[in-house]
């Protein structure tokens, strides 16, 4: 019998407020679970809009402090309630005048597990990031989880390999890559970027994107949120480009000893010649 987890991803429109965004994804959270989904995962900053169309400081205050703020307190409740792990990404203030886009993981019995914080930073039009986060300061974590070991690379982040491979290294057995993307500028990279990781990394990949065009600028946030396995295919159909969704796929774990032990990547590394990518 094939060793199964059920997993979701929860792809959100801007309601035009935090509370009722919250409240959406607590109770797509609630579908998802009674679907039989063991892992969730909800879109990059999900409580709020993109705010990084814009450089302004008011938007400081979507920050929360992580684990001791009212998201993620109310997110381990509804992880405990449902049974699930959850990846939650929100603004995170470490300190004051401190800021980082993080996210959260939980477990299913509503413990705090630990954070990622989104290490590469993108400055260009429509996602003016570094104006609003620190470069995060914590590596590639991977956490042992109910469902096995997850690990989360934050939307540009998934344009650099040597952080998922940091993950596959540290063992993770499902990539969870929470985005706010548009179209005109990465779509055409949003079938191709996370099945390749996928594939090179030989582990499974869950990729989130938010949908419509958000009051704050012109950015057409276009869905299509998936799930791809260790051969590079995606489990199921993508979600749509345009209008809410819940998915929820069974993510054959077995597939991954089948992949590794076919390609053996990891076995034919050379660590021991790239040390000049280190040096540049």
């Amino acid at each position: 019998m094939s060793n199964l987890v059920r997993a979701g991803l929860i792809q959100q429109r801007w309601t035009g407020d935090k509370e009722s965004m919250i409240a959406n994804a607590v109770e797509a959270i609630g579908t998802a679970a009674s679907q039989g989904a063991q892992v969730i995962c909800l879109q990059e900053l999900f409580y709020g809009p993109y705010f990084c169309q814009v450089q302004d400081a008011d938007y400081y205050s979507y920050t929360e402090a992580i684990p001791d703020g009212p998201t993620t307190k109310l997110m381990q409740e509804v992880a405990e309630r449902h049974g699930v792990v959850l990846v939650v990404p929100m603004y995170e203030q470490e300190q004051p005048g401190v800021y980082y886009n993080t996210a959260a993981v939980i477990d299913a019995d509503g413990k705090y597990l630990g954070m990622h914080r989104k290490n590469h930073i993108p400055q260009v039009k429509g996602f003016w990031e570094k104006f609003y986060f620190r470069p995060g300061n914590l590596g590639y974590p991977v956490f042992d989880t109910a469902v096995g070991r997850i690990g989360v690379y934050i939307c540009y982040e998934r344009h650099f390999p040597e952080g998922w491979r940091a993950l596959g290294l540290a063992g993770a057995q499902i990539v969870f890559n929470p985005s706010a993307t548009s179209r005109g500028l990465s779509e055409y990279l949003w079938r191709l970027e996370q099945p390749a990781a996928a594939v090179a990394n030989e582990y499974y990949v869950g990729t989130i994107n938010r949908v419509g065009v958000e009051p704050l600028g012109d950015n057409d946030f276009y869905g299509q949120s998936y799930f791809a396995d260790p051969r590079g295919q995606l489990v199921g159909d993508a979600a749509s480009d345009s209008e809410e969704e819940i998915v929820v796929r069974d993510l054959d774990m077995d597939r991954l000893a089948e992949v590794r032990d076919l390609w053996a990547f990891y076995r034919d590394r050379r660590p021991d010649s790239y040390g000049s990518l280190t040096e540049a």
